[in-house]
């Protein structure tokens, strides 16, 4: 069975829903009779997945609004707007994301705009959107798109592994505060996807490479680990299995506990003791 929250005639609100992971969670919503609201900076791109979504569902069933998740008015705009469409939200789901590459001592413009959509949009969502959803004394749930790389933070593009990073803390942060709210029946969940085919990941490609899973893939993943009760909703993908991710964070993480330099997986002087490490030796 399905999580409760996902039900007939309830509302799903998707951030970054006008494509990638976030539009087929919205078309994978639909399907299950929910009503949804779909929030993107693009209003072109918009138009164009409500059209898809009306083949799924009812043209009455499906919202669109243009957001930008990175300022609170804006998302706290998107919650009315849905409370006056709909009567509320049971399913909220942060997903906008953006990815334009990052330096550390250059890019400034970069560096503001990723950690506003990436994180900031994830903080506004869940502040402005939890309190009425516990309110309405339903299940419901709150699911916030996070990284591998806010986890393990390779080098090459620190704002976003910034911004993930702070993906992860402030739903760990969300979900403790729900689950000690009284009669509040919203749980937080942290979807980290694996190797994703979308247009944030493309990179001029026009074809899925090999390694990458489907956004649709990803969805079903995380619907089904969402009805085993996962918090985090770490996905594979055609390319690294569970096992490699679960090697690559316990090494993340033995950094410190080890008192290795940061980022150690990378220092020439660790690269055999990571190798055995993976091997399991």
């Amino acid at each position: 069975m399905p999580h409760s929250a996902i039900a007939k005639d309830n509302v799903a609100v998707i951030t970054g829903g006008a494509s990638g992971i976030g539009f087929a969670a919205a078309a994978a919503f639909a399907r299950a009779g929910m009503k949804v609201c779909i929030a993107d900076v693009d209003a072109a791109r918009l138009a164009e997945a409500a059209t898809k979504l009306s083949s799924v569902t009812s043209a009455t069933h499906v919202m669109t609004l243009a957001v930008d998740v990175s300022k609170a008015e804006s998302v706290a705009g998107l919650e009315h707007a849905v409370r006056e469409r709909f009567g509320g939200t049971d399913i909220l789901m942060n997903n906008a994301g953006i990815q334009p590459g990052s330096t550390l001592f250059a890019e400034p413009d970069n560096w503001q705009r990723i950690i506003g959509v990436n994180m900031w949009g994830i903080i506004n969502g869940s502040r402005i959107f939890a309190p009425n959803m516990i309110a309405r004394g339903k299940a419901g749930l709150i699911i916030n798109t996070g990284s591998k790389q806010g986890i393990t933070a390779p080098p090459g593009d620190p704002a976003y592994n910034v911004s993930k990073a702070g993906a992860k803390a402030f739903t760990e942060a969300l979900q403790h505060e729900l689950r000690n709210t009284r009669d509040c029946r919203i749980t937080a969940h942290l979807l980290i996807p694996g190797f994703v085919f979308t247009g944030l990941t493309a990179k001029g490609r026009t074809e899925k490479p090999a390694g990458a899973w489907t956004p649709e893939q990803t969805v079903d993943f995380m619907l089904t680990r969402l009805e085993a009760g996962d918090f985090y909703i770490l996905c594979p993908d055609n390319d690294v299995p569970r096992t490699l991710d679960e090697k690559r964070m316990q090494w993340a993480a033995g950094d410190i506990i080890e008192n290795r330099p940061p980022l150690s997986r990378w220092h020439p002087d660790y690269a055999d003791a990571f190798k055995r490490f993976v091997e399991g030796e």
